[in-house]
C-alpha cells in the first residue's frame, strides 16, 4: 500500500470500537471487585491488585509479540509470525478484522480481550497464589495459550476459521481458554488450607456481596462492548447483539435464582450474579449469529449447566476458589456448542456477513465444527497451562504458592503490604432518654509493613469519654 495515500475510514465505526474498547477495559476492575467480594476479607485488596497486574502484563505482552502472533497474516494454520512484533507496520491501514477501521484501533480493542482473559484465570487460585510468579505466568501463558486459541478462531489462516467454526466474541479463546487454564493452575497450586469435600461452605463464604453485585454490574455493562464491539462496525447487527446479550444475562440470572430457591428458599444475590455471568458467558460465541428467541434458550441452558457444575466441583474435590472453570469453562463450552444449533443466516446478514448457519438453517454439520473447536481449545489450554505451571513450580524462586503462614495471614498483608479494611471496635454509650450516642472506647487495628518487609499489626486504643 502506498504510504502517502490517505485511507478513509468511517468515523462512526471507529468511534464505536474505541468506545467498546473502553467498555471492555472497565470489565477488568469489575472483575477485580467481583473476585474481591467473593474472597475472604484478608484477601480483598490483593485480588483487585492481582487482576489489574494481569492486565498490565498482558498489555505489555500484546505489544511485544502477542498481536503479531495472533493477527499477522503470514502464519500457518496454527500460529502467526513476528511480522508485527512491537507493533511494526501498524499504521493507519485497514485492519485484519475489517476494512471499516484502522489496524491501530483493532489492535487496542483486541488487546482488552487478552487482558480480561488473563485476569479471569486468577480467580481459581485466589487466596494462595504468589504475585511475582503470577506475572511471569501471565506473559508465558498469553504467548502459548491465548495467542494460539485466538489465532485459530479469528485469524483468516487459523484452522478453526478455515474449518467453518463460529465464535463471535470469544467462547473458546476467552471463556473455554480461561476456564480450562484456571482448572490446571488450581490443580498444580493445590487446595486452600482447610478446603475439602466435608468443609463447611460457610468457612469460604463471600465476605462482601455488595462488591460482588458491583462487579457483576460493571461486567454486564462492559459486555455490551465485548460482544457489541465484536461486530467491528456500527450498524443494525450491533443492536441485535446487544439485545441478545442482555436477554441471555437476564434469563441466566432468573434461572439460577429459581434453582437456588428450590434449595435455599431465598432469592440470593449470589444466585443472581452467578446466573447473569453464566448467561453472558454462554451467549458470547453466539451473540452475532442468533436472534432473541435462541438467546433465551442459550441463557437458560448456560445457567443450568453452570449451576450443576458447581455441585460436581465438590464431588471431584478440586479447589477452583471463585468458580472460574464452572462459570467460564462450562458456560463457554455450552455456548459454543449451542451456537451450532441456533446460528441463523439472517442475523449475520444484518451487516452483510454470509454464514451457512446452524441447525436452524439445516446446516447439520455445524455442531460438529463447534465441538471440534471447543474441545481442541479446552484440551490445549488445560494441557499447556498444566505444563507451564508444573515447570514454574519446580524452578527455585518461582514456586506458585505462598507459605502456609502467609496464606493464614492473608495476601493483602503478605503480598501487597496493605489492607483493604481498617478494623474499628467501639464501645458506645446511649442516653436512654434522648437517644444521644457517645463513644466511650475505641480500638483501631492497622496493618504495618516494616523496613525489611516484616508485617505486624498495631492497636491504637483511645478513651474518648468516661462514664
Amino acid at each position: 500500500m502506498d504510504a502517502s495515500a490517505p485511507v478513509e475510514f468511517q468515523s462512526g465505526d471507529t468511534a464505536w470500537i474505541l468506545t467498546a474498547m473502553a467498555l471492555v477495559w472497565l470489565m477488568v476492575p469489575g472483575l477485580g471487585y467481583f473476585y474481591s467480594g467473593l474472597s475472604s476479607h484478608k484477601n480483598a485488596l490483593s485480588l483487585i491488585m492481582y487482576v489489574l497486574v494481569c492486565m498490565m502484563v498482558a498489555s505489555i505482552q500484546w505489544f511485544v509479540w502477542g498481536y503479531s502472533l495472533t493477527f499477522s497474516l503470514g502464519g500457518n494454520a496454527i500460529i502467526g509470525n513476528l511480522d508485527n512484533a512491537f507493533l511494526r507496520g501498524l499504521l493507519g491501514y485497514p485492519s485484519v478484522g475489517t476494512d471499516a477501521i484502522p489496524d491501530l484501533i483493532f489492535c487496542i480493542y483486541q488487546c482488552m480481550f487478552q487482558c480480561v482473559t488473563a485476569a479471569l484465570v486468577v480467580g481459581a487460585v485466589a487466596e494462595r497464589a504468589r504475585l511475582l510468579p503470577l506475572m511471569i505466568f501471565v506473559f508465558v501463558w498469553s504467548t502459548l495459550v491465548y495467542n494460539f486459541l485466538a489465532y485459530w478462531t479469528w485469524n483468516p489462516n487459523g484452522w478453526s476459521f478455515q474449518l467453518g467454526g463460529l465464535d463471535f466474541a470469544g467462547g473458546t479463546p476467552v471463556h473455554i481458554g480461561s476456564g480450562s487454564s484456571a482448572l490446571a493452575y488450581a490443580l498444580v497450586v493445590g487446595k486452600r488450607i482447610g478446603y475439602g469435600k466435608d468443609t463447611d461452605p460457610e468457612r469460604f463464604k463471600a465476605h462482601n456481596m455488595s462488591n460482588v453485585v458491583l462487579g457483576t454490574a460493571l461486567l454486564w455493562f462492559g459486555w455490551f462492548g465485548f460482544n457489541g464491539g465484536s461486530v467491528l462496525s456500527s450498524n443494525a447487527r450491533v443492536g441485535m447483539v446487544c439485545i441478545v446479550t442482555n436477554l441471555a444475562a437476564c434469563v441466566g440470572a432468573l434461572t439460577w435464582m429459581i434453582m437456588d430457591y428450590r434449595v435455599e428458599r431465598k432469592f440470593s444475590a449470589f444466585g443472581f450474579c452467578s446466573g447473569a455471568i453464566s448467561g453472558l458467558v454462554a451467549i458470547t460465541p453466539a451473540a452475532g449469529f442468533v436472534g432473541p428467541g435462541p438467546a433465551i434458550a442459550i441463557g437458560f441452558v448456560g445457567a443450568l449447566f453452570c449451576n450443576l457444575a458447581m455441585y460436581t466441583k465438590r464431588w471431584y474435590g478440586f479447589d477452583d476458589a471463585l468458580d472460574v472453570f464452572t462459570l467460564h469453562g462450562v458456560g463457554g463450552y455450552v455456548g459454543c456448542v449451542f451456537t451450532g444449533v441456533f446460528a441463523e443466516q439472517y442475523v449475520a446478514a444484518l451487516d452483510g456477513t454470509e454464514i451457512d448457519g446452524g441447525w436452524m438453517n439445516q446446516n447439520w454439520v455445524q455442531v460438529g465444527y463447534q465441538f471440534a473447536d471447543a474441545t481442541a481449545g479446552a484440551t490445549w489450554a488445560f494441557v499447556v497451562t498444566y505444563i507451564i505451571c508444573f515447570i514454574m513450580n519446580k524452578i527455585p524462586g518461582l514456586s506458585l504458592r505462598v507459605s502456609e503462614e502467609d496464606e493464614i495471614q492473608g495476601l493483602d498483608v503478605t503480598e501487597i503490604g496493605e489492607s483493604a479494611y481498617v478494623y474499628v471496635n467501639k464501645l458506645v454509650a446511649v442516653d436512654a432518654k434522648t437517644g444521644f450516642q457517645t463513644t466511650v472506647h475505641e480500638e483501631i487495628k492497622q496493618v504495618n509493613v516494616g523496613e525489611h518487609g516484616s508485617v505486624h499489626t498495631t492497636d491504637k486504643v483511645e478513651v474518648i469519654a468516661s462514664q
